[in-house]
């Protein structure tokens, strides 16, 4: 007997379909291959800083929805990486034709938060950070979270005024103190308690540390302890700055928007580095010298100094270095002592059995020198052995606990100017003399050395190397690497007179 022959029809309804939850996870998956092929695409840093918070929404039809949290990064986006984000996409999720870029609000994303959590943790999970934007209510206007395809020109100008959130536990109180910030600290702290009626002394004041080591914590206290003094205060980032005055324009109240922000009695502006494109970089300048010439005072954060921020305008780096430049060095070993004894004392809070030995807290600063995040990470591998293990901490413990946080110490970054200076000093002529147009064999020789150094022991393009050696061609510094590299080949007290400059400037 026959078994009866299903027809197509038949066959195609019994046939398994996915469910809702193995689509979700399938595009999941597949933008997770995304993000790994853009990240291999552009590079770490370009990724992080544009894609890092990219997320795909949902796939409908052939339109990925995809989601950032600001304006800016929508298009910024929308004009530089469209095209390379639908080809990788149309790769992994073939169909896909287009795409469609939204802005996630503050508000929609506590509704989704909230609807998450219970009930009676909807309280806990409001925002808690401090409005960053510090004036007397009837001065602002109010800021109002609002869908992108709703908002009209009065609500970009609104969101365009409003500052970065601030977070309440950075303050002068939880500062920890030591040799290598002391002078930021103290500089901090004069700029933050002086009366609004003086002149400020150090305008702008200019911090700069690698990551890690507080200079935004310390801009944030001076947010907060002049607000607290009455003074109007709003605490920005590059990125918000950005963003504002691109909303601004779009809107077409950039004059409100210049007029209000000049009205402020102290600016503080964090990761200047990031200060990106010639129109904003003008707007930034221009209220840089608006405020100062008023008497307001300017603060300003980056990872390096104003002459090796290559990114802006000459003008902006010679607005930023007349100020009060500081330098926030790397963490000293009693310094790091004090911080990780001060998270173990907040950790203790919580769980009263957590105790860490003397030795273990020596051990953990000398083995971490890098920044103060990698001590908090430090102090929370620590507890979790604690309280997963309730094994008692000991040197050899701690050393398994932290091994992923140890690293190989980094090589110093070697500044320009420094190798000026040492080569100056070690050939006995002025620094003056190498930056000059003098052309005598006294000066030509150590001033080859130093461009040669600059070329070898940093990442400057030789454009910018000739430019910091009294504005010289490239081709100038390309001639005196060529030149000493071949005189150090012939000659052995020359190489090794440049082997003992190495060593001096890299220790």
């Amino acid at each position: 007997m026959l078994k009866p022959r299903l027809d197509s029809v038949q066959a195609a309804s019994l046939a398994p379909e996915k469910s809702d939850a193995t689509v979700v996870m399938d595009h999941s998956e597949a933008w997770q291959r995304v993000c790994r092929r853009l990240r291999a695409e552009v590079g770490e840093d370009v990724f992080n800083s544009w894609f890092g918070r990219l997320e795909l929404d949902e796939v409908q039809d052939d339109v990925a929805r995809l989601s950032v949290p600001t304006k800016f990064l929508k298009s910024w986006i929308q004009s530089h990486y469209t095209d390379r984000i639908i080809t990788v996409m149309a790769s992994e999720l073939p169909g896909i034709a287009s795409l469609s870029i939204a802005v996630r609000t503050s508000g929609r994303i506590m509704q989704q938060r909230a609807a998450e959590a219970p009930a009676h943790r909807a309280e806990e999970a409001a925002p808690r950070s401090t409005s960053s934007l510090f004036a007397p209510p009837s001065a602002l206007t109010p800021r109002r979270d609002i869908e992108i395809s709703g908002r009209d020109a009065k609500h970009l100008e609104s969101e365009a005024l409003g500052g970065s959130p601030l977070d309440r536990r950075l303050t002068f109180t939880s500062f920890l103190v030591g040799k290598s910030n002391q002078l930021a600290h103290a500089a901090a702290q004069r700029v933050a308690q002086a009366p609004a009626s003086e002149t400020p002394i150090y305008n702008p004041l200019y911090i700069h540390a690698s990551v890690g080591l507080g200079k935004t914590h310390l801009i944030q206290a001076i947010a907060h302890c002049a607000s607290e003094a009455g003074r109007r205060v709003i605490y920005l980032t590059a990125e918000k700055f950005m963003y504002g005055f691109v909303s601004a324009l779009k809107a077409q109240t950039a004059i409100a928007f210049k007029e209000k922000l000049r009205a402020i009695d102290v600016l503080v502006i964090d990761d200047v580095q990031f200060l990106q494109g010639k129109s904003i970089q003008q707007e930034f300048c221009h209220t840089l010298n608006a405020l100062i010439d008023a008497g307001r005072q300017v603060v300003i954060a980056a990872d390096r100094p104003p002459s090796d921020l290559e990114s802006l305008d000459e003008r902006v780096r010679s607005r930023l270095a007349g100020g009060l430049c500081v330098e926030m060095g790397s963490l000293d070993e009693a310094l790091r002592i004090k911080i990780l004894e001060t998270r173990i004392a907040a950790a203790r809070v919580t769980q009263p059995t957590f105790e860490v030995p003397a030795p273990v807290v020596t051990f953990v600063a000398r083995s971490i020198q890098t920044n103060g995040r990698d001590l908090d990470g430090a102090v929370n591998r620590l507890l979790a052995h604690v309280t997963l293990t309730g094994a008692p901490l000991t040197v050899e413990t701690a050393e398994t606990a932290i091994r992923d946080l140890v690293r190989t110490r980094e090589p110093k970054r070697v500044k320009i100017e420094d190798i000026q200076k040492l080569v100056a000093t070690h050939f006995n002529v002025s620094r003056a003399d190498i930056l000059s147009s003098r052309r005598t064999a006294t000066v030509v020789r150590p001033r080859q050395i130093a461009m040669y150094l600059a070329k070898v022991l940093t990442l400057r393009s030789l454009p910018e190397i000739g430019r910091r050696f009294g504005g010289r061609d490239h081709t100038t510094v390309l001639h005196a690497v060529r030149k000493i590299e071949g005189l150090a080949n012939k000659d052995g007290q020359l190489n090794e007179e440049l082997e003992l400059l190495k060593r001096m400037l890299m220790d």
